[in-house]
């Protein structure tokens, strides 16, 4: 079997495995992959999660499980940046799955492992020069260091590069002086209450493991009236556009993070083609000194493009902003499926993507299952993907088609062309629950929007939503079916008789119809309890409302109206009808008896009316007037049953 996509063998297929793509250090190294790629003319599949976003487990493990989707098989080579994602066990499975498929693939940024390719840029030597410029340029002393978290092995390099200058200079690293945080803006304004309460002296400065947390920690202290830099130095690590542009601008470390992505891609195209390429490649980074550490710089030369970026940005996140209200809105009026992915298809165009699809994982709407506790439990995919997938909404170009069937194994619902590719799968989940997947092909919008993340979650919200109609739609047709159906009998009870009689009557008033109603009374059932038990008397009330239901056909209404009564209601029958109906009852009520053979006769009485309803014709008059009937007809086959003993 083909390891492809396509018969092509010279077009190759790329999976690169991250977490929170719309960051700029995973865009960046995208980009590199993007454009090495597209030289290459090789497809990119880009599996990421935005797991740790939110604080809850629960979703943590949704978000996770879109690198079950990977079919190793289907690809070429693996990226890896393990150091994007948070949780441990996804990472460790996936670095055991890259082992597995005997693949090449390389880490961007990892630990160092023989089976393993490897990209790095070296962290410890621009961040020791960071400390150093800090002490012996600016003589900070007491030094304060915000790290990143220690199972990431960047921030392990940058916090050992730290503690190694620090111990040169001969100055202390005491616990206070040391706040772990996960690379978050959160940790930054965090720090700064750790080192308030701890009651440290106020530092010179402040080393930070990356510009989210410095960016943080700067304007954590403005709202505590300290200058940066005159009161405390702060420097972070990136080079982000923020950090560039901040005000003060910050001192920090540029990382070439386009040219490690693209020499990641083309090392493994290299390797794939056979050629000899290094196990490592090693990329330096550099200090860039600014205003947060005192140093001066002219940022006169860089305004104009500092204007031009912050408008494209800000007007970016406008229009993404206003996509996702509208879609928002409108999404909230849906309440069928088809409706939703209506609703998403008039938005997919600016997203600006060559392709967008939802696939949706088999009895995606969760069905209910009994459980050996005797309760009932929600049954749903936590973990991987159903084995067969469908793809509801396919938009390419503007055209708009589905698949209703395709294995998950083979990921795209439909195959890929041609080689220069870039695809983006994103996890669709509410909670832990696996919905499915959305697959966005040549666009920018995953990596380049603010939004993205917050798309994905209102279009997961949404079709969740849509998943609960249906069971509440379920649930309400159950509870109506208990309302209105006999449970013992499978036919209507007195609430499901009325409701259809009622309305059955009413019709033939206004088109001066007539109507029948027969009424039927079981014969002896107290005998058959006494004499055989209640157990005998429920089997002999089910198999007479079996031959009454039997004699109604589609045409006649029947319903079980209390204890041992019938009755069956009909419109536009005449006197000449009662006689067939009638005579039907018996024979099916002989033949009933002949079948179950039981010790006891099966037995009842029937009163037919047929007449021509009034406006002051109730339903319940009628029935009594059936009901008079039968008694009637009760009478005479005691009678006659009395006569023939005699």
């Amino acid at each position: 079997m083909t390891k492809h996509f396509e018969t092509t063998k010279t077009v190759r297929n790329i999976a690169v495995v991250a977490a929170g793509i719309d960051e700029e250090y995973q865009n960046s190294m995208i980009e590199g992959m993007i454009d090495c790629a597209k030289m290459y003319h090789a497809n990119l599949a880009c599996f990421s999660a935005f797991g740790g976003v939110i604080s809850s487990s629960r979703y943590d493990i949704g978000e996770y499980n879109i690198y079950e989707l990977v079919n190793e098989q289907k690809f070429d080579a693996l990226i890896l940046l393990t150091n994007t994602i948070q949780d441990n066990t996804a990472k460790k499975k996936m670095i055991q799955r890259a082992k597995d498929s005997g693949l090449p693939s390389v880490i961007l940024d990892g630990e160092e492992d023989p089976a393993f390719y490897h990209v790095r840029i070296n962290n410890n030597k621009a961040m020791r020069e960071i400390v150093r410029h800090v002490i012996e340029e600016h003589n900070a002393k007491q030094i304060c260091f915000v790290a990143g978290p220690q199972n990431n092995p960047e921030a392990r390099d940058r916090y050992q590069a730290f503690c190694e200058v620090m111990k040169e200079h001969e100055l202390p690293v005491n616990e206070n002086q040391v706040f772990f945080g996960d690379f978050r803006a959160a940790d930054g304004r965090r720090a700064i209450e750790f080192f308030m309460s701890a009651g440290i002296e106020t530092p010179d400065a402040i080393i930070c493991a990356n510009d989210t947390m410095a960016l943080a920690v700067m304007a954590e202290l403005e709202k505590h009236d300290y200058s940066v830099p005159d009161d405390i130095i702060i420097t972070g690590f990136d080079n982000t556009f923020n950090a560039r542009y901040y005000c003060p601008s910050l001192t920090t470390v540029s990382r070439p993070l386009h040219e490690a992505g693209f020499k990641a891609c083309e090392l493994l195209l290299h390797a794939i083609a056979g050629k000899d390429v290094p196990k490592t490649i090693s990329l330096d980074a550099e200090p860039v000194y600014a205003e947060s550490c005192g140093c001066c710089r002219d940022l006169s030369k860089n305004i104009r493009q500092y204007k031009k970026s912050t408008f494209q940005l800000i007007d970016t996140c406008r229009n993404d902003i206003s996509l996702l209200n509208r879609m928002t809105t409108e999404l909230a009026e849906t309440e069928t499926i088809e409706e939703n992915f209506k609703v998403i298809s008039h938005f997919i165009n600016e997203l600006e993507c060559e392709k967008y699809c939802i696939c949706l994982c088999s009895e995606w709407e969760g069905a209910f299952r009994d459980v050996n506790s005797g309760g009932t439990e929600e049954a749903y995919q936590i973990q991987g993907y159903t084995k067969n997938m469908s793809a509801p909404l396919i938009w390419n170009q503007g055209q708009i088609t589905q698949v209703e069937k395709f294995r998950s194994a083979d990921m795209f619902p439909e195959p890929l062309e041609n080689g220069g590719n870039i695809s983006y799968f994103l996890p669709l989940h509410f909670r832990e629950r696996c919905l499915g997947y959305y697959i966005i092909t040549n666009g920018e919008f995953p990596i380049k929007s603010m939004l993205c993340h917050s798309l994905m979650l209102n279009i997961s919200n949404s079709i969740e939503n849509i998943r609960k109609l249906i069971h509440l739609n379920s649930v309400i047709r159950e509870l109506d079916n208990l309302y209105v159906l006999d449970p013992m009998c499978n036919i209507y009870n007195r609430n499901g008789f009325i409701r259809v009689a009622d309305a059955l009557l009413n019709q033939c008033r206004k088109e001066q119809k007539s109507i029948l109603i027969s009424f039927i009374d079981m014969d002896g059932l107290k005998l058959i309890n006494d004499n055989y038990g209640h157990k005998e008397g429920d089997f002999a009330l089910q198999r007479l409302a079996s031959v009454i239901h039997d004699c109604c056909g589609h045409t006649r209404v029947c319903a079980r109206f209390g204890g041992d009564e019938f009755i069956i209601f009909s419109a536009g029958e005449d006197e000449h009808d009662i006689e067939p109906l009638e005579g039907m009852f018996r024979k099916r009520l002989s033949d009933m008896n002949k079948m179950v053979n039981k010790p006891y006769q099966i037995d009842a009485s029937i009163g037919t009316l047929v007449t021509n309803p009034t406006e002051t014709d109730g339903l319940f008059s009628l029935i009594t007037k059936a009901d008079a009937l039968m008694y009637e007809e009760k009478k005479r086959r005691k009678t006659s049953r009395y006569l023939r003993k005699a």
